[in-house]
C-alpha cells in the first residue's frame, strides 16, 4: 500500500508536469506579405519544432555518470523515470532501516535501541539525501545541488505537519461532545465543530519539544535578520553545534522517558488480539466465508456467529460470554491475560458503552476488524485471498510485531529465541539499508537536478513535493492509527508526526549546516526558513496548548501546504530575498 501510494503520487505529479509545456500557437507579424494572416502555426518548418517535445524524448546536451556507470539523461522523461527508481529504492532503503531497528527492539529492549538509534535511524534516508547533495563536485556545484536538500528537509517537516497531520484528523475524527472526542462515534459525518480527535498530554509535550527543536534555525537567522552577513560563518557554526547537542538531548529523553516507544508497543500488541480473536471467529464460522465475492465482510455469517456466542439468547454478549469465546485459543502467544483481551475486545465493540455488545455493535466491529486485517494481510503478501489463508497471513504479521516490538511493560525484553539469528539479522537489514540509502542519494539528487534543468522547475520545489514521499515509509502506517479512532491511537499518531518532525529539525538540519559550514558554501535560505518555522510554530502551538483537535483545523493545515510553496516562490523569486 505504502509503495502504491508513493509511486501514485510521484507518476502523477510528472504526469501534470509533462503536459504543462505542450503547445503550439498562431502568431502574426509586421512582417507578413501583404492583407494574408496566417491560418496554422507561424514559420512551422523554419522554427525549432516543439523544442518542449524535444526535451521530452531527446536532447543534445550531455551528462556525467553517477559512480562512472549508473545512467542519466538530459530529458525531462529519462528523468522522471529515473527520479521514479531511485526514489523507489530509497524507499526501500527506508523500510529496511525501520524493519531491522524494530529487530533490534525485540533483542536489546525499548531503552537505548528506541530511544536513540530508532529515530536516528529514521532521519538517515534524508540525511543521505542532504548529503549528497553538496558533498561532491565544485564549490559551485554544491551551491547549486544544495538547493535539493534544503528542499527535501523543508518539504519533509511541511509534509509531515500539513498534508499528514491533516489527513489524520480527517481519518481519525470522532463526534465531540463536551469538548471530548467520543471512541469509535463518528455520526456528525464533517461537522468542522462537531468532530475531531483527543489526544493526552503527552502529545503536547511532543509538539513543545518540537517548538523547540527549531531554535538553530531561528540562530542561524540572526545574522540575516540584524543584516550582519559577516557573522553568517559564526552563525552556521553556533548552530551546527546547538543541532548536535540537541540531537543527544533528544535521544536522551527518548531513553529516560520512553512513552512513545510503550505506545507503540501497547499498539503492536493490541493488533495482535485481533488476529487471534478473529482466527477463532473463523473457526467458529466453519465452512462459512467471512467475506463474500466482492471482498466486503459477509455480515449474514458474522449475525449468524453472534447467535452461536450468544448463549443465553437475550440478544447481548456478556463479557463472560466472550471470555468463554477467546479461553484456550493461543493465549500464550499474546503475553496477557484473558480477561485483558476481552477488556480489548468489549472497548472496540462496545459502542453503547453499557458493557455489553449487541448484534448491530458485533457486526460492525468484526466489519471492522476484518477490513484492517484485509488491508494489512494484502499488502504483506501482495495478493487477495479469502478468509482462513488472509487471516493467517494478517495473525503471522501481527505476531511478527509483537515478537519485534516485545512488551511495553518490560524495560528489557527476556527470552527471546534464536537472539543470535534474529540479531544477524537485523545487522544486515540495517546495513543493506544504509548501503541503498547510502548509493541511492547522489544519483537521486542528479536526477532531480537534471529535471529540473529540463523543466526550468527549481531544483528546491521538485525535491520539496517528491523527495519526502520517497524517504518516508511511515505515512500510510500513521494513518492507519488514525483510523482506530480512539485517544489512545490519536495520541501515538500526533506524537509519531511531532517525533519525527523534531528528529529532522535536529538531525537532518545539523548534516545541512555541517555541508554548508565546512564547504564553505553561501547561506542563502532565507525564505525556506522563514516557511519552516511558520509551519512549526503554528501547528506546534494548535497541539501544545489544547488536546481536542476539531476538523477545521485539518483546512488550516492542508492550506499551509501550497501556502508554503507560494510564500517561498514570492519572496525568493519575485522580492528576490534570500
Amino acid at each position: 500500500m505504502e509503495k502504491k501510494l508513493a509511486c501514485f503520487l510521484l507518476a502523477s505529479f510528472f504526469f501534470l508536469i509533462t503536459l504543462a509545456g505542450i503547445g503550439q500557437g498562431r502568431l502574426v507579424t509586421s512582417n507578413s506579405p501583404g492583407d494574408n494572416v496566417s491560418d496554422g502555426v507561424h514559420s512551422l518548418y523554419k522554427q525549432p519544432k516543439l523544442p518542449y517535445l524535444n526535451s521530452l524524448f531527446s536532447s543534445e546536451e550531455s551528462c556525467t555518470e553517477t559512480y562512472g556507470f549508473l545512467p542519466c539523461t538530459t530529458t525531462v522523461l529519462g528523468n522522471v523515470f529515473l527520479i521514479l527508481v531511485y526514489s523507489y529504492l530509497m524507499f526501500l532503503g527506508a523500510k529496511l532501516l525501520s524493519d531491522g531497528s524494530e529487530i533490534l527492539l525485540e533483542i536489546l529492549g525499548p531503552g537505548i535501541i528506541g530511544g536513540f538509534f530508532l529515530p536516528v535511524l529514521s532521519a538517515l534516508p534524508d540525511a543521505t539525501i542532504i548529503l549528497a547533495s553538496g558533498l561532491s563536485g565544485s564549490t559551485a556545484t554544491a551551491q547549486s545541488q544544495v538547493s535539493v536538500g534544503m528542499g527535501l528537509f523543508a518539504g519533509s517537516t511541511v509534509m509531515l505537519l500539513t498534508i499528514l497531520w491533516g489527513t489524520c484528523l480527517v481519518v481519525g475524527k470522532c463526534d465531540i461532545e463536551n469538548s471530548i472526542a467520543l471512541d469509535h462515534k463518528d455520526t456528525k459525518i464533517f461537522s468542522l465543530t462537531g468532530s475531531g480527535v483527543s489526544t493526552d498530554i503527552w502529545t503536547s509535550y511532543a509538539a513543545r519539544i518540537m517548538i523547540i527543536s527549531i531554535i538553530p534555525l531561528i540562530l542561524v537567522q540572526l545574522p540575516q535578520i540584524f543584516q550582519v552577513t559577516s557573522l553568517s560563518h559564526m552563525a552556521i557554526l553556533v548552530s551546527l553545534i546547538v543541532s548536535i547537542c540537541l540531537v543527544i538531548a533528544y535521544s536522551l529523553y527518548q531513553i529516560f522517558q520512553p512513552w512513545i516507544q510503550k505506545r507503540r508497543l501497547a499498539y503492536a500488541k493490541h493488533k495482535h488480539v485481533i488476529s487471534v480473536f478473529l482466527r477463532n471467529i473463523k473457526m467458529h464460522a466453519l465452512e462459512r466465508r467471512l467475506f463474500n465475492d466482492d471482498g466486503e465482510p459477509n455480515k449474514e455469517v458474522i449475525e449468524k456467529l453472534f447467535k452461536t456466542i450468544d448463549q443465553n439468547s437475550d440478544g447481548n454478549l456478556s463479557a463472560a460470554e466472550l471470555r468463554a469465546l477467546v479461553v484456550g485459543v493461543e493465549l500464550e502467544e499474546l503475553d496477557t491475560d484473558i480477561e485483558g483481551c476481552v477488556a480489548q475486545v468489549m472497548e472496540d465493540f462496545d459502542t453503547s458503552h453499557n458493557s455489553q455488545v449487541d448484534v448491530e455493535e458485533f457486526v460492525r466491529g468484526i466489519s471492522r476488524w476484518l477490513k484492517n486485517a484485509r488491508r494489512s494481510a494484502e499488502s504483506g503478501r501482495g495478493q487477495n485471498e479469502h478468509s482462513i489463508g488472509l487471516l493467517n497471513n494478517f495473525h503471522l504479521q501481527t505476531r511478527k510485531e509483537q515478537d519485534r516490538l516485545g512488551d511495553q511493560n518490560d524495560e528489557v525484553v527476556e527470552g527471546i529465541q534464536n537472539a543470535n539469528w534474529h540479531a544477524t539479522k537485523a545487522v544486515l537489514m540495517l546495513l543493506l539499508g544504509t548501503l541503498i540509502a547510502a548509493v541511492t542519494a547522489d544519483p537521486l539528487v542528479d536526477a532531480v537536478e537534471n529535471f529540473s534543468t529540463a523543466t526550468s522547475i527549481p531544483s528546491f520545489f521538485v525535491s520539496f513535493v517528491i523527495l519526502p514521499f520517497a524517504s518516508s515509509s511511515e505515512v500510510v502506517s500513521t494513518i492507519i492509527f488514525a483510523k482506530k479512532k480512539n485517544l489512545r491511537m490519536a495520541s501515538l499518531m500526533y506524537s509519531e508526526i511531532y517525533g519525527s518532525v523534531t528528529m529532522s529539525n535536529v538531525l537532518s538540519l545539523a548534516v545541512f549546516l555541517g555541508l554548508v559550514y565546512f564547504r564553505d558554501l553561501t547561506w542563502d535560505f532565507s525564505s525556506e526558513v522563514l516557511v519552516i518555522l511558520i509551519v512549526c510554530i503554528v501547528m506546534g502551538l494548535i497541539a501544545s496548548f489544547r488536546t481536542t483537535l476539531p476538523l477545521w483545523l485539518s483546512l488550516v493545515a492542508y492550506a499551509l501546504y501550497p501556502l508554503s510553496l507560494l510564500l517561498v516562490y514570492i519572496l525568493k523569486y519575485v522580492v528576490g530575498w534570500s
